[in-house]
């Protein structure tokens, strides 16, 4: 016998004890052993504890009873499948017994089981058979009805078992349905409410034939309407369903909405209650089936919601007459029989069509305007609701409608100013006066409940519209006062009147609060002192922001601040000598006093000192030296020149020994402060202190790190402005950073300009040991010391342009080296043994030159970049179109006339030409186009017609930018193009159009957004590739400027739908040898089509009916490898923004995500087709991923099946896994950049 045996029948021995203590300990005993992953029982042991553990649930002691139960449990995973069977069966009688502690205990048991059993997926058959067993028992147990405490606990058990394993008991679903059915009718309402629980869990798995017989049987019985109690039920019952599956109940609404907006109308406001509450859920869970219902759903709302029929609002005249011509029947009746308030349930009633309206308005953002003219009004006129529930619920409803009229806050929208957004908020501008009335007196209230409500509602408000409150101040003032000093205030009702005070300091003028500051100030420094660290938190960011307020330092102000100094800086003092306190505390009174000293520090005198003293501690703990440095930089930057030189000599060396750490975000921090010293306090910084610096930076100067060299370098050029003597200490080292910078193929914008702006300074020092020339040959030794093609290859080509600019920048700032570098470039060009590299070299760098100079001394110039038109390097002919183009900017008088003469008469460097002609069109000033602009239209218009699709794509580019320099008159001879016959002239048309569509607002988007209609029409051309290019130019207004296109996408979707069917037509073989190849012409317009689709997902979701759009994602998850590639981020992308929509067509969008992660390549297949393959399945798995993390999605059997499907096939649950990998260390590197 092995030891684990023999110690387990022991333990048995001793539950047959008569001393409960040992029964009890030896179970406790069995637990422990139960719990180890390394126990194995043998046939015999499993008999005898499982027959033992089933005898002491009928144990006469209850804590002996418990611990039987627990041990079940762990049983369940170490025992044999006939041996839980056992324990069920058991069980399952148990719960019939008479004796109701024993009926108790089982069900517990039977809980304990299901939840341990291992979930279908794995494979085990023992989850099935043990689950039916349970089913059939249960459904006996719950269909005899004779003890209602029985049928309870099997109707829950029911539940659980159909929540966690649904799918299992597929061939029980019928009868599990008929044996709920009839629950619904039974006598106790506990039973009736069980029974809808368990009746929601089951519609998520059940086959569509079983849910349309509920449905069938529950519109039956509402259509009978025995009773008001059952009608109540079934109402109850359809609103469970359809927030479990509301994807589902959406196709049967036609036929419930009317059943229900009748129930409505019925004197029985428990059943009221219940119809909103379908409503709602039918609202949030079926978006499109309910559409053409809402105006009737909101009439009923708007009805209900000012329901009630036994109080008199006396104090308000207005609203007291309106509520005499509703109620005035009603009141006459119920005068004879009056009844309590007691049994008023009326606020039920009114809740619920609260809560209804709350759920259109979140998610209706298209009826706005609706909502402010009939909604709104009537919303606020019930902020007046007595009772607190309902009144909490119609103030979140205001707040949801607050939170949809907030303007989107996201770059595509920023430039994007359209009239049309702005109805809602001036409409909500006109209501403020009758909010504020309404909520200003309730402020002052006893209820906390409410007083919070008006607060949330006004902080949003104030976020709404920044500066609608200015003039409600003096009403509002007093409530926040009060909210403030009141004794019986909770902390979260202080804390909440914080937030608002800092949102309205934030969002208005500082002059309207000078008349109240002697009120405010008081109650906010004693919050400061308040031992709840919430609570001081809170009140030290609304006094850095009062302290703005008292002295705004952007303005010239009457106000006087002095009498308010003293309290202000004692009471954060106070907190920032403290060095106990929260850390959230310690930052912001570090902060605070930073704004504090950086707005009043002249008041200060004698203070400040110690202050600057407490800086200087807090910036040496490593836990508060962020924060310091941030408010050092503050008071550095104060236009009162605060005196920092007593912390000076000892914070440098500090802040310097930061640029060491490995904190990006300190690192960055310390530079600012840094060039704030350098520039405010460059007197009393002595050498010494500013080496310790200089050694620190050449580690920050390198290309791993873009943003942080940027500052360093811009740091640099301060202290080449401010302190020229310094620079001349700047070691070698530093300088050769900058230039292993320059030669970055990573280097470009802010970085690449800093650079610019630091040789400038540079070379303007005179004191520096580097002057213009030797920075020069180092700019260029790269690239000349490759001798014939030996390092040049290793530059790459971002870098010509990168030193092409350093250079012009260096001779902009010597004008006189100017024309000797000019020479030498043209010399170097002229030499036939330069090679290629330092030819592209002089070209970028006389075309950088030649863009702010008049180079036309140079007489050879031209001549030499024409030559060099015809030379066999790519680089350098495109480098000498694009000195050609640039050289003109910068003397448009020679050099434009010539160049159209040269575009004219010679065919062969058209294209060339072209581009430099591109190059002055894009960077000349439009004054100065004026003049030429009539020929070189003519002269494009030439060329719209070529058969050479790059050239023809040059002339659009250039049309489209000339367009920009007088819009007026050019946009309606493009558009007048649009007839032309010929199908290139048209598509360069369109695609000019795409050039005149940029992110930022210009002149000609009013002028667009009248015509953009006509030039879309091209989207139906007769041409393929018209059409294809308008797609291009669809694309790229719907990505820059949804504006242009929100309103027309009625017209446009069916023409852009319709280019993403796959044409069998334009699919053609072509024999390739003995091969035959099929080529589809369609391809790359249908690509256009889905790249259209995926960027209307980011700028006009709103705009689109999301089921249509389903349908045709839904045929490219089919398409070709390229489109399926698209398909699937688009699906990932869905499964965030509409995930109810995307639930409801799971099953028909699962089928391709499967068929696509179970394909096999062929064996003898090329290395390419297995990789295609490979990238497939990969963004298939990250398209499923993207639906797993939908709530609810893992109720579906479809996708229940196939992530059984993925987990149980080897390489697709790698493929899974590595997957949500990438995706964990993908949110996670994001979280670490926002420090």
């Amino acid at each position: 016998m092995s030891s684990v045996s023999y110690h387990i029948s022991n333990l048995l021995e001793k539950m047959t004890s008569t001393d409960k203590d040992f029964r009890f300990m030896a179970t406790n005993d069995l637990m422990m052993e139960l719990q180890k992953d390394s126990i194995k029982l043998d046939e015999d042991s499993e008999k005898k504890v499982v027959k033992m553990l089933l005898k002491l649930l009928e144990d006469k002691n209850g804590e002996v009873q418990n611990l039987a139960v627990k041990c079940l449990g762990p049983l369940v995973g170490k025992v044999k499948e006939y041996q839980v069977e056992t324990i069920v069966d058991t069980l399952c009688t148990n719960m019939l017994s008479d004796k109701e502690q024993l009926r108790d205990i089982s069900s517990i048991g039977l809980k304990t089981v299901i939840s341990e059993l291992p979930p279908a997926s794995t494979g085990s058959t023992m989850t099935a058979n043990v689950c039916k067993k349970i089913t059939a028992q249960l459904t006996g147990a719950i269909g005899k009805q004779e003890d209602v405490s029985v049928q309870l606990e099997a109707l829950d058990i029911l539940s659980d078992m159909l929540s966690r394993l649904g799918g299992t008991l597929y061939s029980f679903h019928s009868s599990i349905l008929n044996c709920l059915l009839p629950q619904l009718t039974s006598p106790r309402l506990a039973v009736r409410k069980r029974a809808i629980i368990a009746l929601g869990h089951l519609v998520l798995t059940c086959s569509g034939n079983i849910f349309s017989e509920l449905t069938e049987h529950l519109l039956a019985e509402l259509k009978r309407n025995e009773s008001t109690s059952t009608t109540r039920t079934y109402i109850q019952c359809i609103a469970g369903i359809s927030r479990q599956a509301g994807h589902r109940i959406g196709e049967h609404l036609e036929k419930i909405i009317p059943l229900i907006v009748q129930y409505c109308n019925v004197e029985d406001d428990e059943l009221r209650e219940y119809c909103f509450q379908a409503f709602e859920s039918f609202v949030r869970r079926c978006p499109k089936e309910i559409d053409p219902h809402i105006p009737n759903v909101m009439g009923l709302c708007l009805k209900y919601i000012t329901f009630d029929p036994n109080y008199n609002y006396d104090n308000e005249e207005e609203e007291e007459e309106m509520m005499e011509t509703e109620n005035g029947e009603d009141e006459e009746q119920e005068s004879d029989d009056e009844y309590s308030d007691d049994d008023d349930i009326s606020w039920k009633v009114r809740r619920s069509a609260a809560k209804c309206l709350e759920a259109i308005v979140s998610t209706r953002h298209d009826l706005l305007q609706d909502f402010y003219k009939t909604l709104s009004p009537v919303l606020i006129s019930r902020f007046k609701e007595r009772e607190e529930n309902v009144k909490a619920d119609v103030f979140s409803a205001y707040v949801s409608l607050l939170k949809q009229t907030l303007p989107i806050q996201s770059w595509l929208h920023a430039s994007d100013v359209t009239g049309k957004d702005d109805v809602p908020l001036t409409m909500l501008q006109n209501q403020v006066p009758s909010i504020v009335k309404a909520l200003h007196k309730q402020l002052k209230e006893k209820s906390i409940k409410s007083r919070q409500g008006c607060f949330s509602l006004l902080t949003e408000l104030a976020n709404v519209l920044p500066g609608c409150l200015a003039d409600h101040i003096p009403a509002l003032v007093p409530g926040i006062v009060f909210s403030l000093a009141d004794k019986s205030s909770s902390s979260n009702m202080r804390i909440d009147t914080l937030s608002f005070l800092h949102v309205l300091l934030c969002n208005h003028q500082p002059e309207v609060f000078h008349p109240h500051i002697k009120t405010l100030l008081p109650p906010v420094v004693t919050c400061i002192g308040d031992p709840f660290y919430k609570i001081t938190s809170e009140a030290l960011l609304v006094t850095q922001q009062l302290v703005k307020v008292i002295r705004p330092l952007d303005k010239s102000c009457t106000f006087d601040a002095k009498p308010y100094v003293k309290d202000l800086f004692s009471g954060t003092l106070k907190r920032l000598k403290a060095a106990d306190i929260d850390q959230e505390v310690k930052e912001r009174a570090i902060s605070c006093m930073g704004q504090i000293i950086c707005n009043l520090g002249d008041h200060l005198s004698t203070d400040l000192q110690p202050t600057l003293k407490i800086f200087l501690e807090r910036l040496k703990n490593e836990i508060t030296r962020l924060t310091t440095v941030k408010a050092l930089t503050l008071i550095a930057s104060s236009p009162l020149k605060i005196d920092l030189r007593p912390i000076l000599g000892e914070g440098f060396p500090i802040l310097a020994s930061f640029l060491r750490k490995n904190q990006r975000a300190l690192k960055l921090s310390t530079l600012t402060a840094l060039d704030i010293l350098v520039r405010n306090y460059s007197d009393s910084l002595k050498p010494a202190m500013i080496e310790s610096v200089l050694t620190e930076l050449p580690a920050l100067i390198s290309e791993n790190d873009m943003h942080v060299s940027q500052v360093a370098i811009v740091f640099l050029t301060t202290l080449a402005k401010v302190c020229p003597s310094s620079i001349s200490k700047i070691s070698g080292s530093i300088l050769a950073e900058i230039f292993q910078l320059v030669h970055s193929p990573l280097l470009q914008g802010g970085a690449l300009n800093a650079i610019i702006d630091f040789f400038q300074a540079l070379v303007l020092t005179k004191t520096a040991t580097m002057g213009y020339s030797e920075l020069m040959k180092h700019l260029n030794a790269p690239i000349y010391s490759s001798g014939s093609a030996g390092a040049s290859v290793t530059l790459h080509k971002q870098a010509y342009h990168s030193v092409a600019k350093c250079v012009a920048a260096l001779s902009s700032a010597c004008p006189k080296e100017a024309p000797g570098v000019v020479n030498q470039f043209i010399q170097d060009v002229k030499n036939p043994k330069s090679s290629s590299a330092v030819k592209v070299l002089a070209f970028l760098s006389l075309a950088e030159m030649g863009r702010t100079m008049n180079l036309s001394a140079q007489k050879e110039l031209k001549t030499v970049i024409l030559e060099a038109f015809t030379s066999p390097s790519e680089e350098v002919k495109s480098a000498a179109s694009f000195a050609l183009g640039n050289v003109s900017v910068g003397n448009l008088k020679e050099y434009l006339p010539f160049m159209l003469k040269e575009i004219g008469s010679q065919p062969k460097r058209q294209y060339l030409l072209l581009h430099s002609l591109k190059e002055v069109i894009s960077s000349s000033p439009a004054d100065g186009l004026k003049p030429y602009v009539e020929d070189i239209w003519a002269l494009l218009f030439k060329h719209c017609e070529c058969t050479e699709e790059g050239t023809r794509n040059v002339v659009a580019e250039c049309l489209g930018k000339l367009t920009l320099v007088n819009p007026s008159e050019l946009l309606p001879r493009l558009k007048k193009q649009l007839s032309s016959g010929s199908p290139h002239a048209r598509s360069t048309v369109v695609t000019a159009i795409k050039f005149t569509i940029a992110d930022q607002p210009q002149p000609i988007d009013a002028l667009l957004k009248g015509c953009i209609g006509d030039f879309l029409k091209t989207l139906q051309d007769s041409d393929l590739n018209v059409r294809r290019v308008a797609l291009a130019m669809f694309n790229s207004a719907a990505h820059n400027k949804p504006s242009l296109i929100r309103d027309l996408l009625n017209a446009v979707l069916p023409s852009l739908y319709n280019e993403t069917k796959v044409r069998r037509e334009l699919i053609r073989e072509v024999e390739m040898g003995p091969f035959k190849h099929t080529v589809d012409d369609g391809l790359d317009v249908r690509k256009a089509a889905f790249e259209c689709m995926y960027t209307l997902l980011e700028s006009c979701l709103d705009r689109l009916d999301i089921y249509e759009y389903l349908n045709h994602v839904e045929d490219g998850l089919k398409d070709h490898y390229d489109i399926r590639m698209l398909t699937f981020i688009m699906l990932a992308r869905l499964s965030t923004l509409c995930p109810n929509a995307v639930l409801q067509r799971l099953e028909r969008l699962i089928e391709p995500l499967r068929a696509t992660c179970s394909t096999k390549v062929k064996a003898g297949s090329v290395k390419q087709e297995f990789e295609k393959q490979d990238e497939l399945k990969r963004s298939a798995m990250r398209a499923v991923a993207a639906l797993l993390t939908i709530p609810e999605v893992e109720k579906s059997p479809v996708m229940a099946e196939f992530s059984s499907q993925i987990r149980s096939n080897p390489e697709m649950a790698s493929l899974f896994e590595s997957i949500q990998k990438d995706s964990a260390s993908l949110s996670t590197t994001e979280s670490m950049d926002m420090s």
